[in-house]
Order: C-alpha cells, then sequence, then structure tokens
C-alpha cells in the first residue's frame, strides 16, 4: 500500500441540463442532461463515460446543482455501485445555472493538470472569483437567495429593479436611481468579461445602459437562456450575468488559493473536511483561515470600488504579524508557515496549466 498522496487527474462531468457557453472551446465538462424514461436511461450514459476514464486510469468529478439534486444524486449513487468504485466524486454546488455551466468548463480546462483532489477543492473556490447573478424586475418568488420583507413588498411596485448575487456571496439589492454600483460587491481583476442569458424577446437595453457601465466590461456576450434558469431564480423576465475576469494569469493561478492535506484513507490530495472520493472525514490543515461559503455574510450595501481579488494575488507577499494566522486569528506553530507552501501543494504544482486560451477582445461592449 503506498504512503503517498495521489496525482491521479480527473475528469469533470457535469450532470443536468446545462448548456456550455463555449468560452473555453474544446475544454468543456461532458455534459449529461439525465433525460430517460425510467432510472437506467438516466443513468446509463454517465455510467458508459465512467467506466471509459477509470480504464484510463482517472477519476470522475460529477458536478450538480445543489437546488436540483435528487435525480444527480440518485445516478452518482448508481454509478458507483454499478463499478464499485470510489473514484467517482460528487460536488454539490450552489450557484445560478449559467455561472455552474462556466465553472464546470474552468474545471475542465484545469483537471490535466492538477490532482483529483485539488480539481475539486476548486469547485468551491472558483465562484469566489466570478461574480454571478441576476437583473430582475421582482424577486418574491425568489426561493434560492434569501430576501427580506421589504424587498418582497417591494417586487409589487412598479418600475423597481433589483439585482441577485449568488458568487461570491448571496444577497439581494434594490437599484435606485438607476445606479447599480451601490449594490455591486466588487469586481473581478481586470479585464472584465460578462456572459449574460436571458429569455427569447427579453432586451438587454436597461441591462446594458446602467449595469455594464458599472462593470467596466471590455465585452458582453449574449447566450440563450439556460434551461433551469427560471427555476432558479422563480420567475420567466429576468437577464442571467456572470462576470469574471480574462486576465492570461487569473484561471491557471486559480490553485495557488487552494491548501490540501492528504486523505487519511484513499491519500487524495483534499480540501475541506470531507473527502469527495471515498467520504473519509479528515482533520483540518493546522492555522487554516475558516473556510468560506456561498452563505457568507453580505458585503456592506455600499460599493468600495475594488476588485474581487483571488486569494492567490500577492498571498506570497503577504507576512501577518508574529503569532497570528494571515486571517488575524492566533494558532499554533504545528500549522504551514505564512509565504510556505505545503509540500504536498509543491508537488501538485509541477505542471503548470497554460495560460487562459479566452484574451479580450478589443472594441466596445457589444449587445
Amino acid at each position: 500500500m503506498t504512503t503517498g498522496p495521489s496525482r491521479t487527474a480527473s475528469a469533470v462531468a457535469l450532470l443536468g441540463d446545462y448548456p456550455s457557453s463555449g468560452l473555453l472551446g474544446k475544454f468543456q465538462a461532458e455534459r449529461f442532461p439525465l433525460s430517460g424514461a425510467d432510472h437506467g436511461e438516466q443513468a446509463d450514459a454517465f455510467i458508459d463515460f465512467c467506466r471509459g476514464r477509470l480504464d484510463e486510469g482517472k477519476k470522475v468529478l460529477a458536478l450538480y446543482a445543489s437546488w436540483n439534486s435528487e435525480r444527480a444524486e440518485r445516478v452518482i449513487a448508481f454509478a458507483r455501485g454499478a463499478l464499485l468504485t470510489d473514484h467517482i466524486g460528487a460536488v454539490p454546488m450552489d450557484i445560478s445555472p449559467l455561472a455552474l455551466s462556466l465553472v464546470a468548463d474552468q474545471l475542465s480546462y484545469l483537471a490535466p493538470y492538477l490532482p483529483s483532489g485539488v480539481t475539486a477543492a476548486l469547485a468551491s473556490e472558483l465562484p469566489r472569483q466570478i461574480l454571478a447573478g441576476a437583473w430582475m424586475k421582482r424577486v418574491n418568488s425568489l426561493s434560492t437567495i434569501p430576501i427580506t420583507f421589504k424587498q418582497h413588498l417591494g417586487s409589487f411596485l412598479p418600475r423597481t429593479t433589483f439585482l441577485a448575487f449568488n458568487a461570491p456571496a448571496k444577497r439581494v439589492g434594490r437599484v435606485k436611481k438607476r445606479d447599480p454600483r451601490p449594490n455591486l460587491p466588487g469586481r473581478p481583476l481586470d479585464p472584465v468579461q460578462v456572459l449574460v442569458a436571458r429569455p427569447d424577446g427579453l432586451s438587454l437595453d436597461e441591462f446594458n445602459e446602467q449595469l455594464t457601465p458599472a462593470l467596466r466590461a471590455v465585452s458582453l456576450s449574449a447566450l440563450p437562456e439556460q434551461p433551469l434558469g427560471s427555476k432558479y431564480w422563480g420567475m420567466r423576465k429576468y437577464i442571467e450575468f456572470v462576470v469574471f475576469s480574462a486576465h492570461p494569469q487569473a484561471l491557471p493561478g486559480a490553485p495557488r488559493a487552494i491548501r490540501p492535506g492528504t486523505c487519511a484513507w484513499c491519500r487524495e490530495l483534499v480540501e475541506g473536511l470531507h473527502c469527495p472520493y471515498c467520504g473519509n472525514v479528515n482533520q483540518p490543515i493546522a492555522g487554516r483561515p475558516p473556510t468560506r461559503g456561498t452563505d457568507v455574510p453580505a458585503p456592506p450595501t455600499k460599493s468600495t470600488g475594488e476588485h474581487i481579488r483571488p486569494a492567490w494575488v500577492g498571498a506570497r507577499n503577504q507576512t501577518p504579524p508574529s503569532g497570528t494566522a494571515a486571517g488575524g486569528a492566533g494558532r499554533s506553530d504545528t500549522g504551514p508557515r505564512p509565504g510556505r507552501e505545503p509540500q504536498s501543494v509543491a508537488a501538485a504544482r509541477q505542471e503548470a496549466p497554460p495560460s487562459h486560451p479566452n484574451a479580450p477582445p478589443d472594441g466596445p461592449v457589444g449587445r
């Protein structure tokens, strides 16, 4: 039995009807709509895919929406049992359909260069580096993001506009005086690109006149509506958007934010308590700052004007005060020292992914 951490690469699968944005070209997660008359038909294609990837010596990372999880969880359990393997990892994600589609393709782009456990950990990190939400006229039917009673009543007023965000944090705000800038928690690193998806016939004029200038985006790509968009947003008229950085090092540099440890059972490099593959509960790394999720407190209502800075930016140049962790909390000397990477992480970075293949185009914002 080997004692070293596993460096097995993974193949990324997205379970559910989430069409690709096409942003990363051939680097797309394998998609499985899970359609079929019975459970067997829904799972057949996914099981064949898993069998082929396992024969190649890879693991499979299966992504699915936590708000639309019943069929996906059943198919994953069916595949693990049919193939008698724990090399199929399940990662639920609580983000909107367009954001989920983009993050899945980003993970597929990075997966060949990273251990499978690090790829799984990036499923939680990448949504923190984007700005995802929707431009809506009412939020009274929105159940996936918490709203206040005042916002519920405001949905019945004429000429009302809301900005609802699900990444990097969940929050809803009312756009006042046709100025959405106070609603923005931040922006990804320049240059910024925007993806939008909306139902047929819904105009982008108001979105382009108000939100696009506030984002200072270099391009805007309009896509058809995501099939599950109305289920997530609770209405038929909305403009779903994802704002992300097109900086050449934004995506390849994302793994620097991951601080994995070795799973005590399957020896996979994983981050967090639960291994997504074998399900073992592991001891977190000593001194690790608290994990940030999608349920973090909402940022201030007034924008600071700062970027949403990925955790890897400037991380190596930061030196916290003596006796304190990077987040300001005290820690023992047993944890990893600031400015130094754990040995397992350094080994995981022997192969660096290439630069982001989608350079921002020149010219004015399109529609």
